[in-house]
């Protein structure tokens, strides 16, 4: 039976996507070029960053280039390094009516920009019990990701690699781990860098994958939002297929029985 998007949708959040790509809206050269970029890439949830963006629309937003009716608009954190900063800007995007859904970081360094995980835990607890639907961004530790779920997030984002680093996945090995530690969705956040590298993540069985710099930071956005698209889809597909066992040897494509030597 062919593949089907309308079949093999995902679950987050209580809602059902079809698209296992989101997508974030920094670094665009123009609102206009993300936009395009944007319906391209076939996604539905599209990230936006609360502290960088004109929340009052005295002037041009990127907002006015992000139809809610056409895509999830999921607010996030970024930029914030504290938990009380995080849960403020939480509180400030769900006030402007952006969204209840929050895609959560604490960042711990300014360097690595890796995630700071006891504030981001305890931001978690807070921000669940206020309501809101919370994809915290996180490190590739299973524990943690483990706790992430008890503590009622929809969704663990282990990172992949830095933020912007476009490194690709560095530990797959503990991505699988996180897999078999929770139920709640995985979905890749940071690092992927090209289409292949959106492609392992899904071929692993995650659930999604987000990324930002990968389409905005791509020679021609257009172009590789419509490469990850595919490569997302392809490593879907192929997980669903189930791949070949890895052998150190040759194993011939055609029987050798019967062949006259």
């Amino acid at each position: 039976m062919a593949y089907s998007t309308e079949q093999d949708t995902f679950e987050l959040g209580g809602r059902a996507f079809r698209s296992r790509l989101l997508v974030g809206t920094g670094k665009y050269a123009t609102f206009p070029l993300m936009k395009e970029a944007l319906e391209t890439s076939g996604t539905e949830i599209v990230t936006v960053a609360v502290r960088r963006v004109n929340l009052d629309r005295s002037s041009e937003s990127l907002l006015d280039y992000v139809d809610p009716n056409r895509y999830l608009v999921l607010p996030n954190t970024a930029g914030c390094y504290t938990e009380e900063e995080a849960v403020r800007t939480a509180y400030l995007a769900r006030e402007a009516g952006l969204s209840n859904w929050i895609k959560l970081e604490v960042i711990g360094d300014e360097k690595t920009l890796f995630p700071d995980t006891v504030a981001l835990l305890s931001a978690t607890k807070t921000l669940v019990k206020e309501g809101f639907v919370v994809l915290p961004y996180t490190n590739d530790d299973p524990i943690m990701a483990r706790k992430l779920e008890d503590a009622g997030a929809a969704a663990v984002m282990p990172l992949g690699a830095p933020i912007g680093s476009g490194m690709g996945l560095q530990n797959p090995s503990n991505i699988r781990i996180i897999m078999e530690t929770v139920s709640v969705p995985v979905i890749v956040d940071a690092g992927v860098g090209t289409a292949s590298d959106a492609a392992v993540a899904m071929e692993l069985g995650c659930d999604a994958v987000l990324m930002n710099t990968g389409i905005a930071g791509a020679k021609d956005p257009v172009a590789m939002a419509e490469a990850m698209r595919l490569a997302v889809l392809a490593g879907r597909i192929a997980s669903k297929a189930g791949r070949i066992p890895r052998k150190l040897h040759a194993s011939a494509s055609s029987p050798l029985e019967g062949i006259s030597r």
